[in-house]
């Protein structure tokens, strides 16, 4: 009864032209599903230099004031872009290249901010700023499913970068390869001598300055030996009291005048002092200022120092009035009697005291001096400035700390006794009797201040001392510097003779870097933009992304070749067809009843005849469908099939268990079988894992994706292809042959409930002459 079936079906298949042509598309059209699909993924990634990418570079460069190199990454970047073919690079302005990304004239956009180059040089410095691209990216113009476009997307971005990494990681390179031929050039040379020179001038300052200090040392000794002379005049004045009555009448003008120096030099002491520490506090707070321009405004950092310099030179003249009334008090005690013993011991001290404001005078110039020459330093030697930095504001502090020490001295030891003094002789003057009688307790009451005054004067020598040794300290620090740097230039020219172990070390140093920079720059950039080599070791390799991609496809139109053919053919077997395999005419007899499925098993075409019958036919052109799109994805596409036969194989029982799945179905629940078909189809195109690994799919579709026959078809398509691990071919084989028996056993058994209510639902669509 099958055989009968399915000879009148070929006949029938055959009988025309049309039917055999009708018949040879049911083959080829899902063998072009399958071919158009895999030749469109064949290689996806491999055209992307067709990917236009505007890049726009806005980068201003970089040039550092001490080392007169200019740098400008951006146009390194644009130069090597322009011989790199990776991608079909568009070299335009930032605004075009963003609205072409807007517009989807480029897929996207680089652009290099203007301060690239100056934020990439801060690799050097304390305060590191990371170097940032803007990277513009349309997403919406990319019309390929949706795994294609983020595998390509990401594709595309890992280009760009490693392009870029390398691309920056040379121009450091260059960079540090340009430097080091600079710093053996004559000019460095040059500023290595200056640098020398200037550090020999700090150490001779420093010096110096020791020196400074152990002089006030020696004069605060001085003014002690003041106050002793002091008290000894007072003791002489009290021995002779007849002597003193007479001299201090005599020099009643001369106190008086006397009287009236102590006041005023009292006041410029204080004024002009206060004056000058604070001018110092301002101009040590300004230099600063001034400093800290230095590399982002030089001009102005070299303004401002000259103004430092000429303010300092103006205040000299408050040494001077300080000068002139001290002038003006010797004056006043020249007055005084020469029978005073005290008279010369104080105009020493005053002349001493002269002599002081005079070096601190100098200090003053020597400091406005400074000043001067760091403001030519700042737009010719940024190094020597620095220096010249440190420099002044060591002798700004030196002066303000003089300063200060002189003003303690004066308010402490000096205008106390220039007030006695003075009162002393206006007392003297009207009560001369009385002065004589007092004179003896007054010297008593000296004695004690003095004493306090030397136990004063021994602990400001003693800090004085120990400020001295640090000055000297600082001093060898410094010229211990000088004699490293020449070593150190010695040793980098190859000119020492072996020297210390230290010089060979800075040798060793130098020529590993000399090395590194002459060493090929391309392949050391490649090296830092990818540390890491990838070896990649294939196990089970695939040719390409379509062979990939093909069991994907092959099997899928497979299935839906299934689907055409149950839409295509009929499933159902006609009374008249019934009747001539059993050989009853033209007609079943009446006694068969109405027209469906089992009517005429009392004469012996039993439903399971049918079943098979008309089945056979559907699984000649399933065979005939995965027949041709096996072998042509194998040599009409190329794709890789290690094992051809197992390739084939796995096509016929691919296509034997989809359409007879489809076509039970059909079958038992006719065109909502049909239905249930396609609904089969999507879930398994989205949950069969033959695009991305099952593992980051939902997990609905991983709990459903050992039930559904795709994967398992994949999966033993794949192993044709490349090899198989163990028996796993010959399983995923058994897993998809497993289907037939729920599809059999639907068809065969399950069906016979549903016969009436499959004629029901199919005479109700009819009654709707719609479907």
């Amino acid at each position: 009864m099958i055989w009968g079936i399915f000879k009148r079906d070929m006949c029938h298949a055959t009988r025309n032209v049309i039917a055999v042509i009708v018949s040879m598309g049911l083959v080829v059209v899902p063998a072009l599903y399958a071919w158009f699909n895999i030749a469109a993924s064949w290689d996806p990634y491999g055209n992307t230099k067709a990917l236009k990418v505007a890049v726009a570079n806005n980068d201003k460069g970089y040039k550092s004031d001490l080392i007169p190199v200019r740098v400008n990454v951006g146009e390194t970047i644009i130069s090597t872009l322009h011989a790199n073919d990776q991608l079909d690079w568009q070299f335009v302005k930032s605004d075009k290249a963003i609205d072409g990304v807007k517009s989807g004239e480029y897929y996207a956009a680089i652009v290099i901010p203007k301060g690239f180059s100056a934020d990439m040089m801060t690799l050097f410095s304390p305060d590191i700023k990371h170097a940032q691209l803007k990277y513009y990216l349309n997403e919406k113009i990319n019309p390929i499913a949706p795994h294609i476009t983020d595998q390509g997307a990401t594709t595309v971005v890992n280009t760009i970068d490693k392009t870029f990494a390398k691309t920056i990681a040379q121009v450091g390179l260059d960079l540090a390869s340009s430097i080091l031929h600079y710093s053996q050039s004559p000019q460095m040379a040059e500023y290595m001598r200056n640098l020398n020179g200037n550090l020999t001038t700090m150490a001779d300052t420093l010096s110096g300055a020791s020196q400074q200090v152990t002089s006030y040392s020696q004069l605060l000794g001085s003014a002690n030996d003041i106050v002793d002379s002091t008290g000894k005049l007072l003791a002489s004045a009290t021995k002779a009291g007849k002597q003193a009555q007479n001299a201090l009448k005599q020099g009643k003008s001369g106190a008086t005048s006397f009287t009236s120096a102590g006041a005023n030099v009292t006041s410029s002491v204080n004024t002009a002092l206060d004056q000058v520490s604070g001018a110092f506090d301002q101009v040590a707070a300004k230099v600063n200022k001034a400093f800290d321009a230095i590399g982002k405004d030089s001009d102005t950092a070299a303004s401002q120092l000259t103004t430092l310099s000429e303010q300092v030179s103006s205040s000299e003249s408050l040494y001077d009035t300080y000068i002139t009334s001290l002038n003006h008090m010797h004056e006043s005690v020249e007055q005084l009697p020469d029978s005073d013993s005290a008279k010369q011991a104080l105009l020493e001290a005053i002349d001493r005291e002269i002599t002081l404001l005079e070096a601190a005078k100098g200090d003053s110039q020597k400091l406005a001096q400074q000043l001067k020459d760091a403001s030519t330093q700042v737009t010719q030697d940024t190094a020597a400035a620095e220096r010249s930095h440190k420099e002044i504001l060591n002798r700004i502090t030196s002066a303000k700390q003089s300063i200060s020490n002189v003003r303690d001295d004066y308010a402490t030891n000096v205008k106390p006794k220039i007030d006695a003094l003075a009162s002393t002789v206006s007392t003297l003057i009207s009560q001369t009797d009385s002065m004589i009688t007092q004179l003896s307790g007054t010297a008593d009451d000296l004695d004690d201040v003095t004493g306090d005054v030397g136990t004063n004067v021994t602990s400001i020598r003693s800090a004085l001392g120990a400020i001295a040794k640090k000055l000297d300290s600082s001093a060898a620090t410094v010229k211990e510097l000088i004699t490293k740097l020449e070593t150190g230039g010695n040793a980098g020219d190859g000119n020492s003779d072996g020297g210390n172990d230290a010089s060979s070390s800075d040798s060793g140093e130098s020529d590993e870097l000399r090395a590194l920079a002459t060493a090929n720059a391309s392949t050391l950039s490649t090296l830092i933009s990818a540390p890491v080599a990838l070896h990649r070791v294939s196990v089970y390799p695939i040719a390409n992304y379509g062979s990939a991609m093909a069991p994907f496809y092959t099997i899928l139109s497979i299935w839906v070749g299934a689907i055409i053919l149950c839409a295509m053919l009929k499933v159902t077997i006609s009374d008249r067809e019934k009747a001539h395999v059993l050989g009853l005419g033209d007609t079943l007899p009446r006694i068969a009843g109405p027209s469906g499925p089992g009517n005429a098993s009392r004469w012996g075409l039993r439903l399971d005849h049918e079943y098979f019958g008309r089945y056979a036919i559907f699984a000649l052109l399933a065979l005939l469908q995965g027949t041709l799109v096996c072998l042509g994805d194998m040599y009409f596409l190329g794709v890789q099939a290690n094992h051809a036969v197992q390739f084939l194989a796995m096509g016929w029982l691919a296509a034997l268990v989809f359409s007879n799945i489809v076509y039970t179905l059909t079958v038992s629940f006719g065109d909502i079988g049909k239905a249930v078909a396609v609904v089969l189809l999507v879930m398994q195109v989205a949950g069969s894992g033959g695009t991305f690994p099952i593992e980051t799919l939902p997990k609905f579709f991983q709990m459903l994706y050992p039930f559904l026959p795709f994967p398992h078809a994949i999966d033993a398509m794949h192993a044709a292809m490349a090899g198989s691990y163990g028996n796993e071919y010959l399983l995923d084989m058994v897993y998809l042959a497993l289907f037939l028996i729920p599809s059999l056993l639907l068809g065969l058994v399950l069906r016979k409930p549903v016969i009436r209510l499959n004629n029901w639902v199919s005479r109700n669509l009819e009654s709707t002459k719609v479907m």
